[in-house]
């Protein structure tokens, strides 16, 4: 099967599959290349509010493919920051639906969204201790940011894999569900934030990220949006709100 990435949107849920079978699901460059301009046409459809990134089968991601690094291992690397990069810019909510080995770039592509569920048995790593490899500063601050600089260090300077449950209690993941429940768990959550107020969420994730000197921008943004009276009407009359502003049309 050629290795590539699939995507599909059900019910305001944008799923992005990695898919390469015969490496575990390792990303190739041509995959790394791929998945910023993906990530552009998604953030842009309006009827997306939530994203899902997930593996194929029984593995999240291996990594990158070891092969595309033997011709020019900076050039397969800025590759892969750009697509981390992308992900972690993403406007609406991201999840990591993952199962099996989510090591070296996998763990990378997992750390850049927004939140993480894991099945019981997933296997994750940060792994260029085993290879030589510089790991970027940007995956380095967004892995220490999540796990704290001593888990982050024990990851980084072992190699070694640690199970989904030392991943809980690290917060490198956020829930652990039992074998055959993840996906189901995963899609309702989707649709809980599907149903929420974009704007509120867009807002948080840049705040929560770092990014400053916007709260004016958002101000303006919720002046306008009516996702403000529609929530408190909404609470008032007792129903669920019908939140219209879009990060797709309104920016």
């Amino acid at each position: 099967m050629e290795p590539q990435l699939l995507h599909s949107v059900t019910d305001s849920v944008a799923t992005v599959v990695i898919r390469h079978p015969a490496k575990r699901n390792a990303m190739t460059a041509a995959m790394w290349a791929a998945l910023p301009p993906l990530l552009d046409e998604l953030a842009a459809d309006p009827l997306v509010r939530v994203l899902v990134l997930t593996g194929e089968g029984g593995t999240f991601c291996a990594g990158a493919d070891i092969s595309t690094l033997r011709g020019s291992p900076v050039e397969a690397q800025r590759l892969a920051v750009a697509a981390e990069e992308a992900l972690a810019a993403f406007p609406k909510p991201a999840l990591a639906a993952v199962r099996g080995h989510c090591v070296g770039g996998g763990a990378q592509l997992a750390a850049a969204c927004d939140l993480r569920f894991a099945e019981e048995g997933a296997r994750f790593g940060v792994t260029p201790a085993k290879l030589g490899i510089v790991y970027p500063a940007s995956a380095t601050r967004r892995l220490v940011s999540l796990v704290g600089p001593a888990t982050a260090k024990y990851l980084l300077f072992s190699g070694e894999l640690i199970d989904a449950e030392r991943a809980l209690r690290t917060g490198l993941v956020d829930e652990v569900l039992p074998v055959g429940e993840l996906d189901g768990r995963v899609a309702e959550f989707a649709r809980i934030l599907a149903s929420r107020s974009q704007l509120t969420q867009a807002a948080a994730k840049e705040f929560a990220n770092g990014r400053t000197g916007r709260e004016a921008h958002w101000d303006e943004r919720a002046r306008h949006s009516g996702d403000t009276a529609e929530g408190v009407a909404a609470f008032l009359e007792r129903r669920g709100p019908r939140f219209t502003w879009s990060v797709s049309t309104s920016g």
